[in-house]
């Protein structure tokens, strides 16, 4: 999601100047999130934004450690391994959910190793045809679908990715037959759409939405369970395929067994950080809303969530050692 990439250097600056430079608050003092994705990646991002606040709340240093690898599981396996004081976190994405399924051996438990703080943010996406597609709405789509099995294709800029798994939730709640075609990475994904080597894709709103605008590509449904804004006259898949919804998500989480006490402090701050209005404008672009939540709201919907994926993988078949 390159648009939230030109703020995050700001972002990182203006933390820097929120924090206090005693001594006593040095960086071995600091509160760590611990991300699974590189530097200027929308993880990342909203890691740095939520840390810009999170410090001045809590009069403490808050800095983002990267530790891309493994679609985060390297990054969630650190920190399930940390201490539980407060002082290292995880700033995670729905690759959490899915990898629990997707993956053979995790080295950790999803639910028992970690401790839910919040939620952050929830992250539709948009079905995008290529423009001389037959189908002009999601009715017309599922039909033409149906009508010829296995003949339509579907690029994926990484397997095992959420858009990846909206793009199965369709197949498998609607019982169509798409070809998967994969490639490495959305932008040559991207380019082979506009130039009619593949049908369809599932896209963020800021990689699809200037094609868009400009009638290079045809946005036939959201993900959301409500129209966006960002995409007026297109409706939810789910008014069409009843029930689907598929959304990515950002959450803050610690290890197990984390002292009752700094768990209401973080949760606390992490609520203040995501009412910000200087972070709901940071997820404007990407049709994102800023959504919150207590642990144990975070917790009852990883739960439901990791089982939601785990159905969608199973029906993929795909597995990853």
């Amino acid at each position: 999601m390159p648009g939230l990439h030109r703020i995050a250097a700001g972002c990182a600056l203006l933390a820097a100047f929120a924090m206090p430079t005693a001594p006593a608050l040095a960086q071995a003092d600091a509160i760590r999130l611990v991300v699974g994705a590189p530097p200027g990646g929308t993880t990342d991002t909203v890691a740095r934004s939520i840390a810009q606040h999170m410090t001045v709340d809590l009069k403490r240093p808050v800095v983002v450690e990267n530790k891309p690898g493994a679609g985060g599981n390297i990054a969630a396996d650190y920190v399930a391994k940390s201490n539980p004081d407060g002082n290292t976190l995880l700033v995670t994405f729905t690759s959490f959910s899915i990898n629990a399924t997707l993956y053979r051996n995790l080295p950790f438990d999803p639910v028992a190793d970690f401790t839910p703080i919040s939620m952050l943010a929830n992250v539709p996406s948009v079905l995008v045809v290529r423009k001389d597609f037959p189908a002009h709405t999601m009715p017309e789509f599922v039909s033409l679908v149906k009508a010829s099995p296995g003949k339509h294709t579907m690029a994926l800029g990484a397997i095992g990715s959420s858009l990846h798994m909206a793009g199965e939730r369709m197949k498998m709640m609607a019982g169509l037959d798409i070809l998967n075609v994969p490639y490495k990475g959305t932008a040559p994904a991207i380019t082979d759409l506009l130039g009619g080597q593949v049908d369809m894709m599932f896209a963020s709103s800021l990689n699809a939405l200037p094609h868009i605008k400009s009638g290079a590509l045809r946005a036939l449904g959201v993900t959301s369970p409500q129209a966006l804004p960002q995409f007026p006259g297109v409706p939810p898949i789910g008014d069409t395929i009843k029930g689907f919804e598929s959304n990515a998500w950002f959450a803050l989480f610690g290890p197990a067994k984390m002292p009752a006490d700094k768990l209401a402090a973080l949760n606390a701050a992490a609520r203040k950080a995501v009412d910000t209005p200087s972070f709901r404008k940071l997820l404007e672009g990407e049709a994102a809303s800023a959504v919150s939540s207590s642990p144990e709201e975070l917790g009852v919907f990883v739960r439901e969530d990791i089982a939601r994926y785990a159905e969608i993988v199973k029906f993929t078949g795909a597995t990853v050692d």
